[in-house]
């Protein structure tokens, strides 16, 4: 099974994406995964889709969370141990 590619929709002076990322991060001790960080301020599309929700933590086309880190949602994303 390959390890998860999550998206992190946000913006560059956002206070809340910064947290969701860190709150990521602090999982990558124990969990294996990659982390793509996308500035929805760089594409009129992507603005319009996620401009006032931001941040939003997708694995693929499936939003995990919004605004804050759920770390049930995430967890579900691997294998039980």
């Amino acid at each position: 099974m390959s390890a998860p590619a999550f998206t992190l929709y946000g913006r560059k002076w956002c206070h809340l994406c910064d947290d969701m990322l860190a709150a990521l991060e602090a999982w990558r001790p124990a969990r294996d995964f990659s982390v793509t960080v996308v500035d929805v301020d760089s594409d009129p599309a992507l603005e319009a889709k996620y401009d006032e929700i931001v941040p939003v933590l997708a694995l693929g086309d499936r939003e995990l969370c919004r605004y804050r880190f759920d770390a049930a949602a995430v967890a579900a994303v691997f294998p039980a141990e």
